[in-house]
């Protein structure tokens, strides 16, 4: 058993509350780290803001504050900054935005100062990291959430739903751009159901006054098959994924893993990309979804997979027989081993 220390600046959620708001990827990753760490028997800390110490989710989370006593193993959240807060121990800072932003003096001189060990998501997150930075580096994938680690089953091809769930700055634009001057008007019958809005990033007021315009535009063209939801927590979602045809996604450069992907093809849905950013990492390209190398590319096979059951049947089937990759458990273990 050891002492695990773990800190973020986000808010203060465990693996239970996963089930009942719409959480980001990095904060839905940390809550199941962390209940990853203490299923396997570990005595684990959390430490998140200011407010006294108390459990919660069965786990126990403590303010920001320095104390005496060595852990073996303190994992930083995004920031190094966290580091002068925590305890002495192997170090780990556990990256999920693109690297360049450790370049800035705010945060290369916390960085320099505590030495740690840089996790990235994936190849094209790890190629984001300043080149110069000389700490080792290894990287980690995330496992999906819960319900969607359970994976799906076979199913016939339903009506021709499509969705999008990731940040509406994230592409949005362009994909409403396509559909309306080329998706829909081959497929008159299909819906772009749209599961995004600010609620998904704790209900972030500059990221809601960013994505106002392109909500509103969404809003606006019902009559053409564009449905705005809520953001919806993750067991709620996967009900709604399960029941679509496909999950259409340009991708985005600040796309560092893509949780949203990864959910969706674990349980079978098939989803169309672009090489932007980590997303086409999620794809196996012609077996499990597309990745479509230009605008007119990205609309054919949405209009191929949205008509034809038989393209898309294969490509359902190929996402299933993947499965949903690696468990929570599996991804502890790897945090474990940087103890070492």
């Amino acid at each position: 058993m050891m002492r695990i220390v773990m800190a973020t600046a986000g808010p203060r959620i465990g693996p239970a509350g996963l089930a009942g708001q719409p959480l980001g990827g990095s904060e839905t990753a940390f809550a199941l780290l962390a209940g990853a760490l203490s299923a396997r028997g570990h005595a684990l800390e959390l430490r998140a803001g200011t407010a006294p110490a108390e459990m919660r989710d069965g786990l126990r989370w403590a303010p920001l504050a320095p104390d005496g006593e060595a852990a073996d193993l303190v994992i930083a959240n995004r920031l190094p900054r966290l580091f002068r807060a925590l305890p002495r121990g192997r170090r780990v800072l556990w990256l999920h935005n693109p690297g360049g932003y450790l370049r800035k003096p705010r945060h290369l001189l916390p960085l320099l100062a505590a030495w740690p060990r840089l996790v990235t998501l994936g190849p094209a997150h790890a190629a984001t990291l300043p080149p110069f930075l000389p700490m080792r580096r290894v990287s980690i994938p995330l496992a999906v959430a819960p319900p969607f680690d359970s994976g799906g089953v076979v199913r016939p091809p339903p009506a021709p739903v499509a969705v999008f769930t990731s940040n509406p700055l994230r592409g949005l634009d362009w994909l409403l751009d396509l559909w309306t001057a080329r998706i829909r008007p081959a497929v008159p019958s299909a819906e772009l159901h749209l599961y995004s809005g600010a609620s998904t990033y704790g209900g972030d007021a500059r990221l809601a006054a960013r994505a106002a315009p392109v909500l509103a535009r969404a809003a606006a063209l019902e009559g053409q098959g564009v449905r705005l939801r809520d953001p919806l927590p993750r067991p709620l979602l996967a009900a709604r994924l399960a029941g679509a045809r496909l999950m259409l996604y340009r991708g985005d450069p600040g796309e560092t893993f893509c949780l949203a992907l990864a959910e969706a093809q674990a349980i079978g849905l098939p989803c169309i990309v672009t090489p932007l950013g980590a997303v086409a990492e999620r794809i196996e390209d012609g077996m499990t979804g597309v990745v479509a190398r230009d605008e007119a590319g990205f609309a054919e096979a949405a209009i191929r997979l949205l008509t034809g059951d038989a393209a898309w049947s294969a490509l359902h089937q190929g996402a299933l027989a993947r499965g949903p990759g690696p468990s929570w458990d599996a991804v502890a273990a790897r945090f474990e081993a940087l103890a070492a």
